[in-house]
Parts: structure tokens; sequence; C-alpha cells
């Protein structure tokens, strides 16, 4: 316990070190937290207890202004918002802001700020994300026609469901039960200075960008994601989509200013969202990337969301690199990823 450390918590009254400790004043004997409202005392007059059970034993009482023995406004607001998270899935997703709110006793804007705030998504995009997974396994389900599926899924209309669907999972409910079945996607294989690579197009646009050494393997991976689709290879028109791809890889300055077919959870989108504005030449590190999205704690999640990406060059997930410095892991092999940067780096001198 450093003294000089929490006197300066007392003295700037600060939130991040209320629950670290208890401060108590010997002409009032009432103890507090760091973040008390209360007139600041003379720092003579203060002793520090790591806990509020040690103030009591020496005889303090707990202050009436910010309930120090109690849970404190950042604890108790965490605690309420995976309670939230709870409800929303225990509700399929159907659980309203307004609803949300008034369970907590907050106003719904006040709610919707301490959510994304705690979550890092608003309370739709997570109800969103409860509904995208509910329909995941629903689907699979083939005792069950489409319409039971929609309301089991936690939507009320079954055109809303099916719009879902297809915003979330990339195709129609039946096309997904299917293995892409009654979809179309267009898909060209080619070369370029770092091997061989795959471009994939749905009717929503660019859904696949892989790169490797074995081009059997590479189609067969693009294969096993959509195993009933209608492939169509080497399309004319799609040549050039290819050619644009292509010309992203072999210039890092070049704007891919195609649509992209973007598939993911909320929190992949999030992710890959931030890498997309990381600019040509630079790098930042899987906390940073974290700390951006404003969820400091999940850099592991992060990389996990690199690594499913199916984007590549498109959603640069290689310029995402460790602490340290170091490449670490990259989908379509390190090397790629080094060869990448260098030419990035190269392409801003």
């Amino acid at each position: 316990m450093n003294p000089n450390i929490y006197w300066q918590a007392v003295v700037a009254k600060s939130q991040i070190m209320s629950d670290i400790f208890v401060y108590a004043v010997k002409t009032t004997g009432i103890y507090c937290r760091s973040s008390c409202s209360a007139k600041t005392p003379k720092r003579e007059n203060v002793e520090f207890f790591q806990t509020w059970h040690e103030a009591e034993t020496q005889g303090y009482r707990a202050c009436k202004k910010c309930h120090p023995s109690g849970e404190s406004i950042a604890v108790r607001q965490h605690r309420q918002m995976i309670e939230a998270c709870e409800l929303i899935q225990a509700n399929n997703g159907e659980l309203g802001l307004v609803d949300l709110a008034a369970h907590f006793a907050m106003s719904h804007y006040f709610f919707q700020r301490v959510f994304k705030q705690e979550i890092g998504i608003t309370p739709k995009q997570y109800s969103n994300e409860v509904k995208r997974q509910n329909m995941t396994q629903v689907l699979q389900n083939r005792d069950k026609n489409i319409i039971d599926v929609a309301y089991d899924s936690g939507f009320n209309s079954v055109g809303r469901f099916y719009a879902s669907v297809q915003a979330n999972i990339g195709m129609t409910p039946t096309s997904f039960r299917h293995g892409g079945k009654q979809m179309q996607i267009y898909f060209a294989l080619s070369e370029c200075s770092l091997g061989y690579v795959l471009v994939a197009s749905s009717h929503k646009g660019i859904c696949n960008i892989s790169m490797g050494d074995d081009l059997e393997q590479l189609l067969q991976d693009f294969q096993d994601i959509y195993p009933n689709a209608e492939l169509v290879a080497n399309d004319t028109d799609f040549n050039a989509v290819v050619a644009h791809v292509l010309e992203k890889i072999e210039m890092p300055k070049t704007q891919l200013q195609l649509p992209l077919d973007i598939q993911g959870t909320a929190f992949q989108q999030k992710v890959w969202q931030a890498l997309m504005k990381i600019p040509v030449g630079e790098t930042r590190n899987y906390t940073e990337i974290a700390e951006l999205i404003g969820q400091p704690t999940a850099a592991r999640a992060v990389a996990q969301s690199c690594a499913n990406n199916r984007l590549a060059v498109a959603i640069p997930c290689h310029r995402v690199v460790r602490k340290n410095g170091d490449l670490s892991g990259y989908k379509w092999g390190v090397e790629r990823k080094r060869t990448l940067l260098e030419r990035e780096q190269f392409s801003q001198k």
C-alpha cells in the first residue's frame, strides 16, 4: 500500500481507484471511497485501509454519500450490464431498449450509453447478434419449416427474419440450410507474386479473398464453405474484379473500390472496421485495436477475429502485430504478411 498514491487519488477524487482502498478521516470518524464528493480533508487527518472491514474494525463509520461498504457505481453498472446481456439472451434478443432500461430504473438514453461503455456495442447490436446465433442454430434443425424457425429465433415476422439472415449470414435461410443451395457465387483462381489467389463474390459483393501455395487446397477450402452453392468459375465480367484485387496485392496504395460481403458477428465486424481504418504503411497491436473498439481487455478476441477474416488485403489483418512488434500468426502465412507490410512501408517512402 502506497499512501502517496492513495492520497493523490483522494485529491483527484479518482473513480478508477474507488474500489482499491478506502480512506478514513480521524476528526470525523468516517471512511470514504477515493471518489467521494465530500470536501477533501487535511492530509494529516487521513489514514488508509485496504478494505472497509478494516476501517470499521478501527471504529470508523461508512460515509452516507459514497456508501463505501457497498458496491461502487462502476462495479454496480458492470454487474447490471452483464445481467442485461443475460436478459437479452433469455428473451431471444426481443427485449427492447425501453424495457431493458426500465428493468434497471434508468432512462433509455443513459442505459444505452452505459451498455455500450461496458459491452462495447449497443443493446440493439447485441440483440441482433443473439438473434444471429439463434438463427444459425435453429436453421440447422431440418425438422422445422422456415416459419417455425423464424419465430423460434425471436423474430415476430418472417420478412424481418429473412432480411436479418441475409444481412448477417450472406444468404437466404433455405440456402444456408442447404450449404448455399440456390446461391450463385462467382470465383476465379489466379497467380500473383505471393502465390495463388482465390477471389469470390456473392450478389452482395466480394465474400472471399484467400492466398496459398496449394491451388487444390485453396479451392477445397472455398468449396467447404459453400458445398451446395452454384459456383461460377472464370466469368468474363468477374475477371475484371479479380484483376483489381491483384492490383491491390501488388500495389498497396491501390484503393479497393469494390463492394464487400462482410459476414461475421457484431464484434468481428467492429474489429474488421477498425482494421480497415489503419493507414497503409502503419501497424497496430491487438491491444490497441481492442482499445479502439472500446473493449481494452479483448485483445485475444481481436486476434481470433483476425484469424476468422476471409477477405485478405481488403480487410488488412496483416497490419496487426504483437506489442513487441513481432508479426505473430497470419491466416495466409507469416512470410506473406511480412512481404505485404514491407511493400506498404516502401510505398510510403
